[in-house]
């Protein structure tokens, strides 16, 4: 039988290492629940999490045979999750190399993205907006065959926006689809038509354009979609069993989010008290996202790529972050969840620098080195859709963990360094196994 264009390629990998147990034996276990460290070994079965024992608690060594890793107690946490993640970005100055760039050179970056991300203890990753149509798709379906390596990942549709909003960039007198970063649409069957179409293709998530960007033209605080196509967008959505995220740096736009159930909010960053009243009402629905590395270095470190500090863009930017800043210690307070994901994949965000979200929320927004962590891996989990078996080192868990050398629970930046994850572990198997034998690490089978 011929095969489809479309056809999908998502076969997933049971991470099956044959027979033999992995054990990780005289560690200190971040688990992921919030709980204070404890010493103990954890054992691994194929793709999950077999076992865990406390110290004292008798060990399961011998029970199958296997192999066993002396972590000299260094630290084993679950892997890291961000819920902010663009894959197709290109590590680019600016938004115009990203969309412009060719197909099949685009295909080949979300390969070299997907890499990059793993390699910086990022086992898994929510999408957050493509730059093409079923580039997420590819890449997301490519990992889960094991062509490449690359975190679990969910795919998102290009963002979707209206005529004159944030992501339609084509000039007046060249009215082309494809000079556009968002999928541009005006009325509810516009939009009925473009969620359709980004559903037959693959997406997992549909991406909705509900505020502006400074560096785009748009102001933050403006608005640009209509009630009716926002509620044609969710109806569409939820029909077909499909998630929703939206681009909502306004007030407004994070109330429009609460009122039809758009369960991830990315920025979030400008709010009044019925905006958050409104978000703890439904606390337990949505995730913020605030994506505070975005807006820390284009403010301040993107002098390089023309957006000078003291120009009236990184002004601009500077007065977003300290209302992002003051809005999200609000939510903190109330309980709000918060995720790590800070739009990393331009030139002065690289991919690979995700980890740099733990130390802003301990830095800027007062978390405890233990609440960041979970912000990136318990409510990461949450964030994926995947909180029964993802973020948190517990039996029955998907065996995606790091071996660290150094504390992350009093000391977020030892997770920075990625000659200190000594190992990387996804789906239980070693994207990065224990080497250093010299530095006290002990293997033995």
């Amino acid at each position: 039988m011929a095969e489809n264009t479309f056809t999908d390629w998502s076969g997933r990998s049971n991470g099956s290492n044959g027979s033999s147990d992995i054990i990780f034996s005289n560690v200190r276990i971040i688990d992921g629940t919030g709980e204070a460290p404890y010493s103990g070994e954890v054992t691994v079965s194929g793709n999950r999490i077999k076992s865990i024992s406390r110290s004292g608690m008798g060990s399961s060594w011998g029970s199958t045979g296997g192999q066993r890793i002396d972590g000299r107690g260094m630290t084993l946490m679950p892997g890291l999750i961000d819920s902010h993640l663009h894959l197709s970005w290109n590590n680019a100055p600016g938004v115009d190399p990203i969309q412009m760039m060719p197909l099949e050179e685009h295909m080949l970056v979300c390969v070299e993205m997907a890499k990059i991300v793993l390699d910086a203890g990022f086992t898994a990753g929510r999408g957050a907006a493509a730059a093409k149509p079923r580039l997420d798709v590819v890449i997301r379906n490519a990992i889960n065959a094991g062509r490449f390596p690359g975190p679990r990942y969910t795919a998102a549709s290009p963002e979707i926006t209206t005529t004159g909003g944030l992501g339609d960039a084509s000039p007046p007198h060249i009215q082309h689809e494809g000079l556009n970063l968002g999928i541009v649409v005006s009325g509810p069957e516009e939009v009925r038509r473009k969620v359709r179409e980004m559903i037959k293709w693959g997406n997992d998530t549909i991406k909705l354009n509900l505020s502006g960007e400074e560096v785009a033209g748009m102001g933050a605080e403006e608005n640009q979609m209509s009630d009716e196509e926002i509620a044609m967008a969710v109806s569409e959505t939820r029909r077909r069993g499909r998630s929703l995220a939206a681009h909502a740096r306004s007030a407004e736009s994070i109330k429009l989010c609460v009122k039809y159930g758009i369960e991830t909010i990315y920025h979030a960053s400008f709010t009044d008290e019925e905006a958050l009243d409104m978000l703890e009402a439904a606390k337990d629905k949505h995730i913020v996202a605030p994506g505070l590395a975005w807006l820390i270095n284009t403010a301040r470190n993107a002098g390089d790529y023309g957006i000078k500090p003291g120009s009236p863009l990184s002004i601009a930017y500077e007065r977003e972050l300290e209302h992002a800043v003051e809005s999200m210690k609000k939510m903190h307070k109330r309980g709000i969840r918060l995720a790590i994901g800070g739009d990393y994949g331009f030139a002065w965000t690289p991919m690979g620098t995700n980890a740099k979200d733990l130390e802003y929320f301990v830095d800027l927004l007062g978390f405890t080195p233990m609440e960041a962590l979970l912000s990136g891996t318990k409510i990461g989990g949450e964030m994926m859709k995947m909180s029964n078996e993802l973020g948190m080192i517990r039996e029955g868990y998907l065996a995606d963990m790091l071996l660290v050398d150094g504390d992350p629970s009093r000391d977020v930046k030892v997770l920075q360094d990625k000659k200190r994850l000594v190992a990387i572990m996804k789906d239980g198997k070693f994207h990065k196994a224990p080497e250093n034998l010299g530095s006290g690490l002990r293997i033995s089978a």
